[in-house]
């Protein structure tokens, strides 16, 4: 449980979303979870249980997002990096018991709030995949941030559906990486290694 009041509430909600589901969470839950007073929860939610919940979901693609820069930081090339992150955050999604017990139960409920964060998200992948992208060997007229935008739209759609690609396989991740995502983006020599 983190140590500031804010992040405590955060991350007890979103236990109570996986214990509850996010119609019967409420912020006495949270407060509880949290081990704080339910007045601490209004203080930092102050438009109460909506708010909470969807700061709450927020929260949880933020701290997803913190684990998955850390899963790929030691990768040695950038194709290596691109098939860490989404063998990573493949099965950081498919085990997840809160974002899985939610998505059976409500999904209705959480598409909303996902969509919500989706465009920040989708921005800051961008970003973090563009910067990387600046450092590569990449093909005649490939712009960084246009193809920065491309894999993280790419990227988050794989991670959620698979498609044809076992995503569990390190062999088919690698070939769907070196071979369709980055075949268009990067020179030839920059995948092979």
């Amino acid at each position: 449980m983190p140590d500031e009041p804010r992040d405590r509430i955060l991350a007890a909600t979103v236990v109570c979303l996986g214990r509850y589901g996010i119609a019967k969470t409420t912020v006495d839950d949270a407060a509880r979870e949290a081990g704080l007073a339910r007045a601490t929860v209004y203080r930092y939610f102050p438009d109460g249980k909506e708010q909470l919940i969807a700061e709450s979901i927020t929260w949880a693609v933020a701290q997803f997002f913190r684990e998955l820069a850390v899963a790929v930081a030691d990768a040695p090339d950038f194709p290596t990096l691109v098939e860490q992150a989404l063998t990573h955050a493949h099965r950081a999604v498919a085990e997840h018991v809160v974002l899985q017990k939610v998505l059976e139960t409500e999904p209705e409920r959480l598409l909303p709030q996902l969509t919500q964060s989706a465009p920040q998200v989708q921005a800051v992948l961008r970003d973090f995949l563009a910067a990387k992208l600046r450092d590569e060997d990449l093909l005649p007229g490939i712009d960084a941030l246009e193809a920065g935008d491309w894999l993280a739209r790419m990227g988050l759609s794989f991670i959620l559906a698979e498609g044809r690609w076992d995503l569990t396989d390190p062999e088919s991740v690698r070939r769907l990486v070196r071979t369709e995502l980055l075949v268009s983006i990067l020179q030839p020599a920059a995948l092979t290694g």
